[in-house]
């Protein structure tokens, strides 16, 4: 994996640094974007005064099924980090379903044949179409096939959205579902719902921020203990008037007749997690499949036949048995640095920690070389992120100025979550001050940067705290009789900015105007040429050239 030095591009003299505002995009309106409301006088003199350009970090460009599909911070970051497009778990799911290929799998056979032999089939996931986790499609598809192969009983414990779709949608899914269900039900096919909660208090958690967040997960879809409820609907719509909160942030529920809960997950069962994306698929895949887990207590484990809708960690082959093969991403940047003596820093804090290693690193969970490879974790706080919007940035960027001044490294990459986490939330005030604290951070940063005759560049992996109201069909902000707007918690449609920021005296390259539609794939060559090197063959082009 040698790279090739070039001879078009002279090497930075001082060290390269990929600066990852996350949920940071460009919109074209000028209401509820947070962004732009925010007083970020950083932001706004980098971007007048140094070469900005846009990427696009959504739909085909970063490998989903299609331009209405938006980006997210996992094929956000693989893009970024192989330097390619590969197709992703929403678009490798659909496909293996429409070409039948999921249901000839050894995966489905063996959890199909444990349903059939006096088991129960659970089906555990978020409980949406918003295709970045999950999708409701596949969800039925499953079902529909189930029924087809003589499964006899099937239990749904549904993760409510609220994030990556509408903040108060649930009953939207909720209660068509309800009505498919009915129409699939027969004597010869039980199915029902059994068991749900919001998707940031029960069972999602990632990159072990919060493992109790699983535990309560774990408590209400295995042993069936919690709040109980005669339906979906009626827990929802109790807890929203008990608590006014949006769905991600509704509490746990157990589905129960006579007192008794309707699906708890007992020996002989058979349980499918079909999300696809594997952040927040780990933790509860390792309650189910590790013998010695000692994150929480499990109680009895049950013996099911478990299996993810894709392998999430491709590393330590979590879980071992999936039904959809997840894309085969090599040769990244990072393994080309690594192999080619490059020392890199990746940090960011735990809640996307795992975005500047894991996915960057094309969904691998080691180091290429632990000697020159540091990865820093920063702790992130166990609060709503509305309640703290300024998050862990300034921590960040206390141990990112000191790597930069140790002159140990080349290549540095950061991400700040504040754009997106706090996006996440629909709260507008909040979002404004995340950024406002995010302008402070690059403020410090980017001196530091240039004083160690670097090259910092400016982009972000998709856009959310840019476009903070729900918009109509024709993309403007819909309001009631009011006036009154309705908080958006989802990711958007919007280009990212790229900005490339260098010192005096000026470097001998200018940013490409030729070419078509580029995005968050073209990033990895770039690098590569501000590090002297060419690209590999198969990348997608620099934005840069000699100038």
């Amino acid at each position: 994996m040698k790279l090739e030095k070039s001879s078009r591009f002279a090497p930075c003299p001082g060290p390269v640094v990929t600066i990852v505002l996350d949920g940071v995009g460009i919109s074209p309106r000028e209401d509820g974007d947070a962004v732009k409301t925010a007083r970020t006088p950083m932001l706004d003199k980098l971007m007048a005064n140094f070469p900005m350009t846009a990427l696009r970090a959504h739909g085909t460009a970063v490998g989903m099924p299609s331009d209405e599909d938006m980006g997210n911070s996992e094929v956000g970051h693989n893009a970024i980090g192989a330097g390619r497009v590969f197709a992703q778990g929403a678009k490798l799911v659909a496909e293996s379903i429409a070409s039948g290929n999921l249901w000839q799998g050894q995966a489905w056979h063996e959890v199909v044949a444990a349903a059939k032999h006096g088991g129960t089939l659970h089906f555990i996931g978020l409980f949406s179409d918003g295709n970045v986790h999950s999708h409701i499609d596949h969800l039925r598809a499953m079902l529909e096939q189930a029924r087809k192969e003589g499964v006899s009983k099937v239990r749904l414990h549904i993760l409510l959205d609220g994030r990556d779709v509408g903040e108060t949608s649930a009953l939207d899914y909720v209660d068509p579902f309800e009505a498919f269900l009915d129409g699939l039900r027969s004597p010869e096919f039980d199915v029902a719902i059994a068991s749900g909660g919001g998707r940031m208090t029960i069972t999602m958690d990632r990159y072990e921020a919060h493992w109790a967040m699983v535990q309560r997960g774990w408590d209400i879809h295995v042993r069936g203990e919690g709040r109980q409820f005669a339906s979906a609907h009626e827990a929802i719509v109790t807890y929203r008037n008990e608590l006014k909160v949006i769905d991600q942030d509704l509490p746990g529920f157990v589905i129960a007749k006579d007192g008794k809960p309707l699906g708890p997950i007992v020996d002989g069962d058979a349980v499918v997690f079909f999300n696809f994306r594997g952040d927040r698929a780990i933790e509860i895949s390792r309650a189910f499949t590790e013998e010695n887990f000692t994150a929480f207590p499990r109680g009895p484990l049950p013996k099911v036949t478990y299996a993810g809708m894709m392998q999430y960690d491709g590393d330590t082959k979590l879980p071992p048995r999936f039904l959809v093969q997840p894309p085969a991403i090599d040769k990244t940047m990072g393994e080309y640095l690594a192999k080619n003596g490059i020392p890199q820093y990746a940090i960011s804090e735990t809640q996307k920690y795992g975005h500047v290693t894991y996915f960057w690193n094309g969904n691998r969970t080691g180091k290429f070389d632990d000697a020159l490879e540091t990865y820093v974790e920063i702790p992130s706080d166990v609060v709503p992120f509305e309640q703290r919007p300024w998050m862990k940035c300034a921590e960040i960027t206390d141990a990112l100025i000191e790597a930069v001044r140790s002159g140990k490294y080349r290549y540095l990459r950061v991400n700040y979550a504040n754009g997106d986490m706090v996006g996440h939330t629909g709260n507008f005030e909040a979002a404004v001050t995340a950024m406002q604290g995010l302008d402070l951070q690059l403020a410090r940063l980017i001196p530091v940067i240039l004083e160690a005759k670097g090259t910092a560049i400016i982009t972000a992996d998709h856009g959310n705290a840019d476009e903070m109201y729900e918009l109509d069909k024709k993309g403007n902000v819909t309001r009631d009789a009011e006036g009154r707007t309705k908080a958006k918690t989802s990711h958007t449609l919007n280009p990212v900015p790229f900005v490339l920021i260098f010192g005096e005296p000026e470097p001998a390259f200018n940013l490409r105007e030729d070419l078509a539609a580029p995005g968050l794939s073209n990033i990895a060559a770039t690098v590569l040429n501000l590090l002297g090197f060419e690209a590999p063959d198969g990348y997608d082009s620099s934005l840069i050239e000699p100038a």
